[in-house]
């Protein structure tokens, strides 16, 4: 080892918090047919059929469910999507994210 080498040894803590979760929320309305719900839990948020109708169900008597757990972005992008669908067909399906 040469006069000049150093060696230092750094020791940092970083306190890293996990990402967050948040939950889709599904809200219930007069309009949007329960098989039009069903399809869109299926489809946009991976549902089974099974979980996907007990969701609709929730929605329907308790004015809304649970549709999925994602991280933030996830979830909003879910819901723009299912919101971009419902709207293209004629459908006031509303949708909201909370956290967890």
């Amino acid at each position: 080892m040469e006069a000049t080498d150093t060696e230092i040894e750094l020791t940092e803590r970083l306190d890293v918090a996990k990402p967050k979760k948040y939950s889709v929320i599904v809200f219930n309305d007069d309009q949007t047919p329960m098989e039009f719900v069903i399809e869109v839990l299926i489809g946009i948020f991976n549902n089974t059929k099974e979980a996907a109708e007990d969701i609709t169900l929730a929605i329907h008597n308790e004015g809304k469910g649970i549709a999925g757990i994602y991280f933030y972005e996830i979830a909003e992008q879910k819901v723009n999507e299912c919101t971009n669908i419902s709207r293209s067909s004629g459908f006031p399906l509303s949708l909201d994210i909370e956290e967890i």
